[in-house]
This record gives structure tokens, C-alpha cells and sequence, in this order.
């Protein structure tokens, strides 16, 4: 009865391995502006919208060049290894949030970031995070109202 036992727990853990597509679930950002998202792993699928620099995307899938991901919203698409690299960033996950000069509620509010806007994350103090925009502005955000990854 225990060989019985041990058979059918290395059997399932073999067969969650041969489940597998080698590709743990991680998360890579984009490296450039105006990247193109598509429906398919190619240049001949569908443009399904854009994403901005530093979008954080979880890793599903590799398929040969191409990485099959979600984002923020939970929706899908496709793309070139090349345009992405691990590079802390976080994305604004609700309507409006205030981006402070320090970390925390005492320091002032330095400008407004509206859902969807991406950052390169710089550091984590506490519950806060200190972001970067492409254009150069930085700041501290609270980390509950971002979604994606830190070092």
C-alpha cells in the first residue's frame, strides 16, 4: 500500500513536469515605447493595441521568439523577446492615484498618474514604491494601487 502511495504521488508530479512549457511564471516589462501586442506569436498576427515603455507583463508561454503574457487587466497577446527584459516596473491598476515626493501621506503631491500609466520602479521603502516615467518624472507611489514587480 506505501509503494502504492509513493507510485501515484511521483506519477503526478511527473506529469505536472511533462505539463510544463519550460516557462515559469515570471515577469519581464517592455523596453520600448509604442510596442505592438498581437493576437499570435508573429509579425503576421493581428495588432491587437500598443503598450508603453515599462509595462509589466507576467510570462505564460515562450514559444519560440515570442512570449504569450497577461497584463494589469488580465488580457493576453504576443511578444517579440526583443522588446522586453527584466526591468522592474508597476502600472497604475486604479483611476487616479497621487505621486508624492517622498514615501508616504506627509509628503506632498508632486503630479497625478491615471490607470494604465507605467513605471520603471526604482526602490521599495515600506509600502511604497519610488517610480520613474519615460519621460523623466519620478516620485512615490503607494504600492497597493500599482500592479507588477519590484526588486
Amino acid at each position: 500500500m506505501k509503494v502504492l502511495k509513493i507510485c501515484i504521488v511521483l506519477l503526478s508530479i511527473l506529469t505536472c513536469i511533462g505539463l510544463s512549457d519550460g516557462v515559469e511564471a515570471k515577469m519581464l516589462s517592455t523596453t520600448v515605447s509604442n510596442v505592438n501586442i498581437r493576437s499570435g506569436p508573429g509579425t503576421k498576427y493581428d495588432i491587437l493595441w500598443q503598450a508603453g515603455k515599462h509595462c509589466p507583463l507576467k510570462i505564460l508561454k515562450k514559444q519560440g521568439e515570442w512570449y504569450r503574457f497577461k497584463d494589469f487587466e488580465e488580457d493576453t497577446g504576443w511578444i517579440h523577446k526583443s522588446l522586453v527584459a527584466f526591468v522592474p516596473s508597476m502600472v497604475v491598476k486604479t483611476d487616479d492615484i497621487n505621486v508624492r515626493s517622498g514615501p508616504g501621506k506627509k509628503h506632498p503631491v508632486i503630479f497625478k498618474a491615471t490607470k494604465g500609466v507605467s513605471f520603471k520602479a526604482l526602490r521599495k521603502k515600506g509600502d511604497w514604491v519610488q517610480v520613474e516615467h519615460e519621460d523623466g518624472d519620478t516620485g512615490w507611489a503607494y504600492r497597493r494601487l500599482l500592479w507588477g514587480y519590484t526588486k
